[in-house]
């Protein structure tokens, strides 16, 4: 089958085996897949990030992934985002039938431990034509809901996630730092909690406009007011939890620099390189920092079911769609922030 295959840090396009579904696992076809950020940022710093992992495994099994890594010198499918079409059943599937469209957590088990989709030698993920899923972690889509909505159900579990770890709540005003697919999933989030007043920073105008459309009470051009001076605008009375969604280094320290004293800063960026931080700035200001990762399964199904009941439009993210052979290109076009907010890998096209 065709796949977009990393090996030694590099993306080519190649075909590659089917894989087949062992006990409790389906076979499926690959709808739709959205393009991370992460794997963009894997490709360029994933060795640096690779070593970290492997650092606190050793220093901490509890620290570590939890599954299985993947050798970098093998062939890794990467792909996360995924909505799919059941299109043959392993041993013991019950409850999922051929023709069945579903979305899962991206990893998937077996006798031999636990695997990250998208980030396995033996489990391709959704930049491929096809995919293996376990059947007890795979969810039908909701009759009527486009494959490509779908597939937006996994980047916007990563800011309901990051929204509840921060502990905001009602009362509290918001501050998001870096409007693309995870800043953005952010402010969907808060927005449907009902928090407000929400202040979104980016020097780009089309994720500013995406930031208003998901409901965004003021948005800024940093290169114009910085962010803080919004916030203290339209809420400066108000408890801030700050979101920082960038993930370059230097965006700690400059969020901690920016923040008000006692406010809540919630690191939600993926940065992947190493960074530095002047702890007197915190300790001066007493901020709490707090790092966000993923989403739990109940965050999972809340938030397909908030696309699913359309309590938040996430169509206008999606602003390309392209084949396998496709990918490579499309990682390149990711860089240009007034052209695209999400590309979706659709095997099919």
């Amino acid at each position: 089958m065709r796949a977009a295959v990393m090996r030694d840090w590099q993306l080519r396009v190649d075909d590659i085996d089917m894989p087949a579904p062992g006990t409790g696992q389906v076979l499926t076809r690959v709808l739709s897949c959205g393009i991370c950020g992460s794997d963009l940022h894997l490709l360029e710093h994933g060795e640096e990030s690779r070593r970290l992992s492997d650092e606190l495994a050793a220093d901490d099994p509890d620290a570590g992934p939890g599954m299985t890594m993947f050798d970098p010198a093998g062939d890794t499918v990467m792909g996360h985002e995924f909505c799919c079409e059941v299109v043959d059943t392993g041993p013991g599937v019950e409850h999922l039938a051929v023709g069945d469209v579903v979305v899962s957590m991206p990893v998937v088990f077996d006798d031999t431990g636990v695997h990250g989709i998208g980030f396995s030698n033996i489990y391709p993920g959704g930049y491929a034509d096809h995919m293996v899923l376990n059947e007890l972690l795979a969810t039908r889509v909701p009759d009527g809901l486009p494959h490509r909505m779908a597939a937006m159900t996994e980047p916007l579990a990563v800011g309901v996630h990051a929204v509840a770890k921060s502990g905001i709540a009602t009362g509290d005003s918001a501050l998001v730092i870096g409007l693309g697919p995870v800043g953005l999933a952010c402010i969907a989030s808060l927005k449907m909690l009902g928090i407000g007043p929400i202040v979104g920073a980016d020097f780009s105008p089309a994720r500013r406009r995406l930031a208003e459309h998901l409901g965004c009470d003021e948005v800024v051009d940093p290169a114009v007011e910085r962010p803080v001076e919004a916030w203290r605008r339209i809420g400066g009375t108000t408890s801030l939890v700050v979101f920082e969604a960038v993930g370059v280094p230097g965006m700690i320290e400059h969020t901690m620099r920016m923040a008000p004293k006692g406010s809540r800063i919630l690191i939600v960026g993926a940065c992947m390189q190493e960074d530095r931080i002047h702890p007197m700035v915190g300790i001066g200001k007493e901020l709490s920092l707090q790092f966000a990762l993923g989403y739990e399964p109940h965050e999972f199904a809340a938030a397909l079911d908030a696309i699913s009941t359309e309590r938040v439009d996430l169509a206008p993210l999606i602003t390309g769609i392209v084949d396998i052979d496709g990918i490579p290109t499309a990682f390149a076009d990711l860089g240009n922030p007034e052209a695209h907010a999400k590309i979706l890998v659709e095997p099919s096209s």
